[in-house]
């Protein structure tokens, strides 16, 4: 597991694995967000096997399916959602933990600056600059 802290209550990271769970739980974990689409991966990746193996694990499970390069609204209301009404810290995955940036990011839109929003998932390799409009908009609406 690569687990890749944005904030102290929300990190980010490619692909687990149902045998994470307990390791994600054991870390600090309380809810994990799933922004990888089934029709990305394996059967055994898929929402379902994941969802009960994280509860297993005493874990909130959130499926929010993100398809890369088409984010929906809805992708960004139910991150948002889930990363507050989700006893946290948080793990979100996806394939590498771009798109679970992203969504973070937008979901943030309007209440931490772009600076930030962009900075914070650099430090990790995230590269969201092409954001950058978008978050600003947000700004001047917020």
């Amino acid at each position: 597991m690569d687990i890749r802290a944005l904030t102290p209550t929300y990190a980010v990271s490619p692909q687990i694995a149902p045998e994470n769970f307990a390791a994600i739980r054991a870390a600090g974990y309380l809810t994990v967000i799933d922004n990888r689409p089934d029709g990305e991966i394996a059967p055994e990746l898929h929402a379902g096997a994941m969802r009960a193996a994280a509860e297993a694990a005493g874990l909130v499970f959130v499926a929010n399916p993100v398809v890369g390069g088409a984010i929906t609204d809805e992708n960004v209301t139910s991150q948002a959602a889930a990363i507050t009404a989700g006893p946290g810290p948080i793990l979100a995955y996806c394939a590498s933990g771009n798109r679970s940036s992203v969504v973070w990011a937008l979901a943030h839109a309007g209440r931490m600056s772009a600076d930030e929003l962009i900075g914070i998932p650099a430090r990790f390799g995230y590269n969201l600059e092409w954001l950058r409009p978008t978050l600003e908009a947000a700004a001047t609406k917020g």
